[in-house]
């Protein structure tokens, strides 16, 4: 069969040159359901040879398929544009979509009436699965999506449904208790905490973590403002931690940017890091080595998390969701800088 140059090949082509029906050609381009070893190899070859692109609309219809995964980050724009752990989870997820072969679509959403529009788009099965990054404990994506049927896997655990969807996440608690544990060791009896926004688990898991060390060691728990994972929010936070406890030596910050903040703020007030204040960190993504001093910090294991997280969602796309869903949590690893 000769083509002409420019032509594009047809489907009609594809079957002449393999010697099948049209049915049998669609099907084995299109997934291979019902299609024999040897007419399968021929329509392949007869693909090759006349380098034909199959329909991707026509495929999905065929196998039920998108070839492209979603990652819901129910978070405002600012945030996600500014805060390095956006970025670092992005880049992560990106690189291991495309070694399953799989496309991403970003999907940003706020609670209310975003989340219901993010739910039609959803139904419409305009992909084959998501990761969600980031969640809140007044949002319902957890009930929403094991309700769908869609397969699902969360970067941290959700507040609900955490027995219908696979978890990967980080150990938020044993990290608080590390960072109290240090400041102990060090002799801090003053030990306050910048924790993360309440509605939030990684917030609250650090924060338990940072309770259970310091009450085990009979030391006060009381030093507690919430943050919102920014640098200005730090900033604020240790403000308030000062005004109402100043003899303060010693502060966890659930996260690198809200403790650049603190060493602002203490150096505005001319606390020294560490002398005055010793103060721990966590995520390790940039931020903790510009700081002066630089952070003794945790890091974040993102690179773990998301990378295993669009492992689980590509195995349950590929083989169906086969074993319960799954929890895997990551252990941070301690880096200890100058500023503890």
């Amino acid at each position: 069969m000769v083509r002409s140059e420019g032509e594009t090949p047809t489907l009609d082509q594809v079957a002449r040159l393999a010697g099948v029906s049209k049915a049998t050609a669609s099907r084995a381009v299109n997934g291979g359901a019902r299609v024999s070893p040897q007419a399968q190899a021929a329509v392949d070859d007869a693909v090759r040879r006349l380098g034909f692109i199959p329909n991707a609309a026509a495929r999905s219809l065929v196998t039920r398929r998108t070839g492209s995964v979603g990652l819901i980050v129910p978070e405002s724009d600012e945030r996600i544009f500014s805060d390095p752990f956006f970025a670092r989870m992005l880049h992560v997820v990106t690189r291991s979509v495309k070694a399953h072969d799989l496309q991403l679509v970003l999907l940003l959403t706020q609670p209310g009436k975003e989340e219901q529009r993010l739910m039609r788009y959803l139904r419409g099965r305009c992909v084959d699965g998501v990761v969600v990054a980031s969640h809140h404990r007044g949002d319902r994506l957890a009930e929403s999506l094991a309700d769908l049927g869609l397969p699902t896997v969360f970067i941290g655990s959700p507040w609900t449904s955490t027995d219908r969807v696979s978890i990967v996440e980080s150990d938020g608690i044993g990290a608080g208790r590390q960072a109290a544990r240090l400041l102990i060791d060090r002799g801090c009896r003053a030990i306050g905490t910048i924790a993360g926004p309440a509605d939030m688990h990684a917030g609250h898991d650090r924060l338990e973590g940072w309770r259970q060390e310091l009450s085990e060691a009979g030391l006060a728990v009381d030093a507690v403002v919430h943050g919102d994972f920014t640098e200005a929010g730090g900033a604020r936070a240790c403000g308030v931690l000062l005004d109402e406890f100043p003899g303060i030596d010693g502060i966890f910050a659930a996260s690198d940017l809200m403790a650049a903040g603190a060493v602002r703020e203490l150096a505005a007030r001319g606390r020294r890091v560490p002398e005055d204040v010793a103060l721990v960190g966590y995520d390790d993504l940039g931020t903790a080595e510009q700081t002066d001093p630089p952070l003794t910090t945790f890091r974040n294991p993102i690179g773990a998390m998301a990378t295993e997280a669009i492992r689980l969602l590509a195995q349950w796309i590929d083989e169906g969701p086969g074993e319960p869903p799954r929890r895997i949590v990551f252990a941070p690893e301690l880096v200890r800088r100058a500023s503890a």
